[in-house]
């Protein structure tokens, strides 16, 4: 008896080892779930932070907006006030009534801090203005106008043009002129002055009595009224509102020009005359949106927040912007960041020492007793640990496993004398057996091809003979159903004819079990046929195993002669070929079929081939598929396909040829004489 070992396990002592996996079980909290704890917090962090600074600037934008609203508010009461005052009744019915009129707008225009102050009647004459060199162009097309002269009061933003200015007053119009400053990120224009005017446009009703009505019209004009923005700004932005470092700022803007800032292109020089940035221009104005995000003001990056401002018209004409000094901001985030990343490494650098300390004391001795297992696979059976005397559970396991060595060593040595005594034995029982084993499996062989043969030919004796008895009876009883019904068999014609048909073809399968059974005693009828048309009809009897399995089909039909064979014979050769070529290509492919004319030995006939691309046949596969009963599908094949189809070919003096290469498919050649 030879002398066995048991296969050796190799035992890593590098790479993803015990070690391997302790270090990472001690560094894995602190360098990479921790970091990843600290990233996602900070992503949250940072996120929270940006939707604060958001939300404190829509509330300043919010401030921003209700002081802008009671300007207007406040600036129409003041109107309709003087409007409906015992002052301007009296003014109405003096003698001169346009000159005390002029006196009492012009003395009430400087205490409301108004630009302009005029009253105007329905029929649009000027009867009193303040300035008294005012000569405005009257439209009473304006909302605010037709709404007073309606009964009503009403106060709005409009854009005056630069000459409805200049009528109101020259200085007017020279304040509302602005040379236009090129502007990074702004939309390109062709224009380089702006000078409309942004004014709020009061108007309140005034009964004349006697059935006449005016109405008083005043207004502010807020271009360059730096006043009115500072005070914005420090109504939103106070003393201490904001980090070192940040500055609140606050905009009025005509269309996308600021007409009134205290965004500084310089250290004293205003941004007057400069444009937002195309993509809030879009936003606000275009869309009539309100923009709550970071912006690009000037020369620096803004908390920005801008609404839409509308005329009396309804028309988007400008915009009101409140926002602050990104940078600090920016920066607190980054500081916060760098002292997270310098606090996180700072106790890496403590922790992990201390870490890998400990680990050390733990994989040391596994690293020892794996050393000692080695030596053991190697074949040194006194190899031991020699580890002090237990101070853990892991130096108490390495004590066990000197132990446990010891005892193999003592079994080994046992073993090898049995087997020994053992071995001498077996040799010579061996000797005689391998010769009587040879013999026997030469007589083995032939016994079982013997009893394949004779099985099959009892087998098909038992079928014709349990098969042909009904059939007769049935053929018989149709035959006397017939005749009993005469005429009357007409009715179910079509039935009588399946009926015999299947008959027929029960017939024909049992006369093929006799032709493969003893193909020299017994023949079937034989027919002459296109080869082109039996393979046509072939394929749609596997076009579901074509369907599954998504198969190519490539026909090629170049055959001119005919061939002699019984038709469902080649067409059981075929369809057997097909199936074993679809069960080939599990993951789909390509199948060919082709016919053509080809003499062999001078001898004409037709030659059909039957390729796939699927995963072939070994040399020692192809000796043996013609076998009876040989298969390589063992729980869905017989063993017998290929060797009826060959008995069948053989039969009309034909050949059945294989060719094949494991993994590039396989190649059928079926040749078959021409029918003379």
């Amino acid at each position: 008896m030879n002398k066995t070992t048991a296969p050796s396990i190799p035992i890593k002592t590098g790479g993803r080892s015990v070690r391997f996996r302790l270090l990472a079980i001690a560094l894995l909290p602190t360098l990479v779930i921790l970091p990843l704890l600290l990233g996602f917090m900070m992503a949250r962090w940072n996120g929270k932070f940006d939707a604060l600074l958001t939300a404190k600037v829509h509330g300043d934008l919010t401030i921003a907006h209700q002081y802008f609203s009671h300007i207007l508010e406040n600036n129409g009461k003041q109107i309709e006030a003087l409007g409906q005052s015992v002052a301007f009744f009296k003014a109405l019915s003096t003698p001169n009534p346009s000159q005390h009129i002029s006196y009492l707008l012009d003395q009430k225009r400087t205490e409301m801090g108004l630009d302009f102050l005029y009253f105007v009647t329905t029929d649009g004459k000027l009867d009193g203005a303040s300035p008294a060199t005012v000569r405005p162009t009257i439209n009473l097309n304006w909302p605010v106008i037709q709404t007073a002269l309606a009964g009503g009061s009403r106060t709005a933003v409009d854009i005056f043009q630069n000459s409805d200015l200049a009528a109101l007053s020259p200085g007017m119009a020279q304040r509302a002129r602005l040379d236009l400053i090129d502007t990074p990120n702004a939309a390109p224009t062709s224009r380089n002055v702006e000078n409309r005017g942004m004014v709020i446009h009061s108007a309140s009703h005034v009964d004349m009595g006697n059935g006449r009505q005016g109405a008083l019209v005043g207004g502010i004009l807020l271009n360059q009224n730096l006043v009115f923005i500072d005070t914005i700004n420090d109504l939103v932005y106070r003393t201490s509102s904001l980090p070192d470092g940040s500055q609140g700022t606050a905009t009025l803007f005509l269309d996308d020009v600021r007409i009134s800032t205290n965004v500084r292109l310089f250290e004293k020089r205003r941004a007057l005359g400069t444009r937002v940035s195309k993509a809030v221009r879009s936003a606000v104005l275009g869309d009539g949106k309100v923009w709550l995000d970071r912006a690009f003001v000037v020369n620096d990056w803004y908390i920005s927040a801008y609404e839409p401002i509308t005329d009396s018209f309804g028309k988007r004409v400008g915009m009101l912007y409140v926002g602050f000094l990104e940078q600090p901001f920016a920066r607190t985030k980054h500081e916060s960041l760098i002292l997270i990343i310098v606090a996180f490494l700072a106790v890496a650098t403590i922790t992990v020492p201390v870490f890998l300390r400990w680990a050390r004391g733990i994989f040391k001795p596994l690293e020892r007793m794996t050393r000692t297992i080695a030596r053991v696979e190697n074949g040194d059976l006194g190899a031991r640990t020699n580890l002090p005397a237990a101070r853990d559970e892991i130096a108490h396991v390495a004590m066990h496993l000197d132990d446990l060595l010891d005892q193999v060593q003592e079994r080994d040595r046992q073993l090898r004398n049995w087997n020994d005594a053992l071995n001498a034995r077996v040799d010579k029982r061996t000797a005689e057996l391998q010769k009587a084993n040879q013999q026997l499996e030469a007589t083995t062989k032939q016994l079982i091809m013997s009893e394949k043969l004779a099985a099959i030919g009892e087998i098909t004796a038992g079928v014709a003979h349990e098969i042909n008895n009904p059939v007769a009876v049935l053929q018989g009883n149709l035959d006397v159903m017939r005749s009993l019904l005469g005429d009357r068999a007409d009715i179910a014609r079509t039935e009588i004819r399946l009926m015999d048909e299947q008959v027929g073809r029960i017939n024909q399968i049992v006369t093929k079990l006799l032709q493969f059974a003893k193909p020299e005693e017994y023949a079937g009828f034989v027919e002459r046929h296109d080869a082109g048309s039996v393979i046509d009809d072939c394929l749609p009897l596997v076009q579901h195993l074509l369907n599954r399995a998504a198969i190519e089909v490539k026909l090629t039909h170049t055959a001119t002669r005919l061939i002699v064979m019984n038709r469902t014979e080649l067409q059981q050769v075929i369809v057997n070929l097909l199936v074993n070529a679809i069960h080939a290509m599990p993951g789909g492919g390509t199948l060919s079929l082709t016919d053509q004319d080809m003499a062999r030995d001078d001898e004409p006939g037709i030659l059909i081939t039957i390729a796939d691309t699927g995963t072939g046949m070994s040399a020692d596969v192809m000796e043996r598929i013609f076998d009876p009963f040989f298969t390589t599908k063992r729980r869905e094949g017989t063993g017998l396909g290929l060797s009826i189809s060959k008995t069948l070919i053989d039969r009309q003096g034909g050949s059945l040829d294989v060719e094949s290469t494991p993994d590039d498919g396989t190649t059928f050649y079926i040749w078959l004489p021409e029918a003379n």
